[in-house]
């Protein structure tokens, strides 16, 4: 922002703020009557003209107001950062909706992704853990037919994936309560994808001295671990909070809406993403900056959650451009936290 002027930033802030709250272009007459900027309709208009030819703002006809970019929305966003953060009652008000939502949901994911729609006003995405970031609780083989065993896999989110896996020998049930047991030392504290690799390094390890039930149980953990298909699934709630919008009366508008709900590649990308930035840290792609997706006229503000302190999954925020960011990020910030810490004392 080093390239305006205060009375410039002043006047693009002003002009931002309004096209959040309306969607339509801004002219200079609204900004001097109701932003307090104690300056005329003319010299607004000059520092307005400025701001374009700068690409911070576009007329999309020459007798109407102006319309922020992208450029625009980022100084906007980046200003807020650390601007504005839910009061102490909202969060704990927050907190205490996620500890009934973990306590009674069927589906806990699809409820929080309904209250966070609830409280931004648009819609609501939360990506699922990936299978090999969350942790194994549990891992256990039911004998089914002869060179058959069910591999049976606990999360300790309480979710479950079964796969019928070969044995090549018969095991009696005085071996496989051997083998549970010490795959139960061996699994403690892990995710899916730290255990493939220490049964991978296990195996391959010649150095490594370990008797002939330990090398089964090695074995049978490893064909049981390998390729469980990733948990990728995507809940979005809220989209008919976006449909409602004036900015989707347009049917080509809509169509690219429609097919960023739908087919969902794009999106998960860049929840994909965010998973990088770490715990504690919002994420916000404006227009373009979330590449295609809505045709380049929807913006993302997502934040990653943990599990065993390990970071895990994505909650945020679908909208047009002109959302209230100011609203929405530390929403879907106190969110994210509030996951954490509940997810955190779910066993």
């Amino acid at each position: 922002m080093g390239d305006l002027s205060n009375r410039a930033r002043k006047i693009l802030f002003a002009a931002v703020t309004e096209f959040i709250a309306t969607g339509d272009p801004v002219g200079s007459r609204t900004l001097a009557r109701k932003y307090g900027l104690d300056l005329s309709a003319a010299s607004i208009r000059n520092v307005l003209a400025d701001l374009e030819e700068a690409g911070y703002l576009h007329q999309p006809h020459t007798s109407a107001g102006r319309i922020p970019t992208d450029r625009a929305l980022r100084l906007f966003i980046d200003a807020l950062v650390e601007l504005r953060s839910l009061s102490p009652e909202q969060q704990a008000e927050l907190s205490a909706r996620f500890t009934e939502i973990y306590a009674g949901a069927n589906d806990p994911l699809r409820e929080t992704g309904r209250y966070l729609s609830e409280l931004s006003g648009a819609a609501a995405v939360v990506a699922a853990p990936r299978a090999e970031l969350r942790a194994l609780a549990q891992l256990r083989f039911i004998p089914t037919k002869p060179g058959q065993l069910l591999a049976v896999l606990v999360f300790t989110d309480g979710s479950v994936a079964n796969r019928f896996i070969s044995a090549d020998e018969t095991i009696n049930e005085g071996e496989l309560t051997r083998i549970h047991n010490l795959l139960t030392d061996v699994i403690e504290g892990r995710t899916l994808g730290e255990i493939r690799d220490l049964f991978a390094r296990r195996l391959a390890d010649e150095r490594l001295q370990i008797d002939a039930l330990r090398r089964r149980a090695f074995e049978l953990g490893s064909k049981a671990t390998a390729d469980v298909t990733p948990r990728s699934e995507v809940v979005i709630e809220g989209q008919n909070r976006l449909i409602d919008l004036p900015e989707y009366a347009d049917v080509d508008r809509l169509k690219k809406l429609m097919k960023a709900l739908e087919e969902r590649e794009e999106l998960v990308d860049l929840l994909d993403r965010t998973l990088a930035a770490g715990a504690g840290e919002v994420t916000v792609f404006v227009g373009s900056e979330a590449g295609d997706l809505g045709g380049g006229q929807l913006s993302l503000v997502a934040a990653p959650y943990m599990e065993n302190g390990r970071v895990a999954g994505t909650v945020g925020v679908l909208g047009p451009t002109r959302m209230d960011y100011a609203k929405v990020m530390p929403l879907v910030d106190a969110t994210a936290a509030a996951m954490t810490e509940v997810r955190g004392k779910v066993k």
